[in-house]
């Protein structure tokens, strides 16, 4: 059965009922944040105690998140824009087989990862002890989302039309790929850059190995938030990750959905 505007009561009442399910263990994760003692429930009251001790000893780690999910945005596009062009123009066996090398730090377990790193770059004390080597660990592990996005599109055979019309008219590999075919995928590029500020911004596995007590990210601070065995403490931290990092990709999603109308004809 469906209303006069087309939608079905009950895919909307399976939707709210699932949506439900999901959210339900957040807010009550979220609401122990704000009670004095969770076992006794709101009888025993309201403070703000535990999000102010969560600010005060782990609110450096808020900026270094985000800045650390920015730089791997930053060298994934740098890096992989060019990639996925070179491998969408290519269809020889080694470029199918860089491919799939690329993909392997996704099914790979980030704490094997982690270990390579560790095993490779380690013994460079000065580059092992800062966020550099955790962005490192980062771009290894989100490049594969923005290359097999991007060379997706890439790969449309509109493309290859529109890239051999300007070479025609003289244009210099520089100019087609900046003026051309960059601008053609934005959209794709856009979102390969929202993933790979989302996956940055969250990632654990990899981060926990590869930190220091110096170079703390948002979700090592989670972990070491319920380490504490106070239910309180890492539900205030959850809270504190939350409403740093929602509006943050609500902002982006935001930009995204703009430009997307801008370039769209």
């Amino acid at each position: 059965m469906k209303t006069a505007h087309g939608r079905s009561p009950w895919l909307a009442g399976i939707t709210a009922a699932v949506a439900l399910f999901l959210l339900a263990p957040m807010a009550v994760s979220v609401s122990a944040a704000f009670v004095v003692n969770y076992s006794r429930g709101i009888a025993s009251g309201f403070t703000s105690r535990w999000l102010l001790q969560v600010w005060d000893v782990y609110g450096q780690t808020v900026a270094a998140s985000l800045l650390l999910a920015l730089a791997c945005v930053a060298c994934t596009l740098v890096l992989g824009v060019p990639c996925a062009w070179a491998l969408s123009q290519s269809r020889s066996r080694l470029a199918r087989v860089f491919e799939e090398l690329l993909t392997l730090p996704v099914a790979v377990p980030g704490l094997a990862t982690a270990l390579a790193l560790l095993l490779a770059y380690g013994g460079y004390t000065g580059f092992r002890q800062g966020f550099g080597f955790i962005l490192v660990g980062h771009v290894v592990f989100t490049l594969p989302f923005m290359v097999r996005g991007v060379a997706a599109a890439f790969a449309r055979g509109e493309l290859r039309a529109l890239d051999e019309a300007a070479r025609t008219l003289g244009a210099g590999f520089g100019q087609r790929f900046l003026g051309v075919l960059v601008p053609a995928v934005l959209p794709a590029i856009v979102a390969g850059c929202l993933m790979v500020f989302t996956l940055s911004v969250g990632e654990f596995n990899l981060t926990w190995m590869l930190h220091t007590p110096l170079t703390r990210t948002l979700p090592v601070g989670l972990a070491d938030s319920y380490a504490s065995m106070r239910i309180e403490l890492g539900s205030a931290y959850t809270f504190v990750f939350l409403a740093v990092v929602l509006p943050v990709l609500w902002a982006l999603q935001g930009c995204a959905a703009w430009l997307q109308k801008r370039i769209s004809p």
